[in-house]
């Protein structure tokens, strides 16, 4: 099984690029988006909808062209639902969780902890819940949880660590929080696989960084530990372009 998922920075203007054609190459069992920047009261209908595949999506209600998650699947799943238990955080649009027979797909956008760190409260009492929740799935099933998790984990993640200490993605409350999930029966799967790599999935539109690869790798697929003998790769397709994002690509038997 080939899983996607990629931070497509606005679904609209990522389809006026070469997405479509992307997306058919990689033919992925599994496709989620992260940063649709879709509205409901704009979106009566999902902007693309590929043949052979099941559309599911969520979007942000409390500000237009942001957050977003959309999962695209060629098996339909035993059940969906969005934002963590009980809903919470569906207004952002974060995370939408699709069930299958031997496993759970969670798909997400974590909250970024924003300028001057005003956010970061409300970032790491998401982290706090998201934990609680796949622990929930996990006692049930195994699962994988994929997205933009918006923190670079260790200094090999992030081009210029020094430089970013404190800044939104690369606190020390952030890594903790990433520290602490792996700590509970997850694995980073990339980093399992590949211990010394240096390799980005973002970067910032400014300054060339992606011409520099002065990069941060935030996007992860995180498996339940059981899963991770089932894991055949975990890559970084920094060679896909179209947003400030690549793709990061799961191959797993399932």
């Amino acid at each position: 099984m080939k899983i996607i998922s990629f931070n497509v920075n606005g679904l609209r203007a990522i389809l006026s690029k070469t997405f479509k054609e992307d997306f058919l190459s990689l033919d992925a069992d599994i496709f989620s988006l992260n940063e649709t920047k879709l509205t409901s009261d704009l979106v009566f209908e999902f902007p693309f909808q590929p043949k052979g595949y099941f559309v599911y999506y969520t979007n942000s209600d409390i500000k237009k062209g942001y957050s977003g998650v959309a999962v695209l699947t060629k098996k339909e799943p035993i059940s969906v639902s969005y934002g963590l238990k009980n809903g919470r955080y569906d207004e952002e649009g974060r995370v939408i969780t699709l069930e299958f027979e031997n496993f759970y797909y969670v798909a997400a956008y974590v909250p970024n902890a924003g300028e001057g760190l005003k956010r970061l409260d409300f970032r790491l009492k998401f982290e706090e819940d998201v934990l609680c929740y796949l622990k929930e799935l996990d006692s049930k099933k195994p699962l994988i949880y994929a997205g933009d998790l918006n923190v670079a984990h260790n200094e090999i993640d992030i081009k210029n660590p020094k430089a970013n200490v404190n800044n939104p993605g690369y606190t020390i409350q952030e890594r903790n929080a990433f520290t602490n999930l792996l700590s509970n029966g997850f694995v980073d799967t990339y980093r399992t696989l590949y211990p010394n790599e240096v390799k980005y999935s973002w970067w910032s539109y400014r300054f060339n960084a992606r011409k520099n690869n002065a990069g941060w790798r935030i996007d992860y697929f995180v498996v339940s530990e059981s899963l991770m003998s089932k894991v055949k790769d975990s890559k970084i397709l920094n060679e896909i372009f179209g947003s400030d994002h690549c793709p990061i690509e799961l191959d797993v038997e399932l």
